[in-house]
């Protein structure tokens, strides 16, 4: 794998809308999908109101595609809904990966 950059997003659900969030993230999928530059993604649920996605591009030009993309918009329009706060994005280098 040449996997070599990454995006750890995380987000708080409101009160009452953890399952909004999480029916959200289910649906980003497909718009991930799209998206030819990402090579994998992933929501995942840490506990009962914090979830997040994860997500891996070959290089740095497709992982700015993707954070001017579909999701992030998509996130910019419900966020102020669903979520406590705006999402806790982290850039990050991958090291390794199989």
């Amino acid at each position: 794998m040449t996997l070599k950059y990454g995006v750890l997003a995380v987000v708080e659900a409101r009160a009452g809308q953890e399952q909004a969030v999480a029916d959200f993230l289910a649906g980003a999928q497909a718009l991930a999908a799209a998206e030819p530059g990402t090579r994998t993604w992933y929501a995942f649920r840490v506990n009962d109101d914090t979830f997040g996605i994860f997500d891996t591009f070959d290089t740095e030009e497709d992982r700015q595609a993707h954070l001017t993309g579909a999701i992030p918009a998509a996130l910019a329009e419900h966020g102020p809904t669903l979520l406590v706060r705006d999402p806790d994005i982290s850039l990050i280098d991958i090291l390794a990966a199989t």
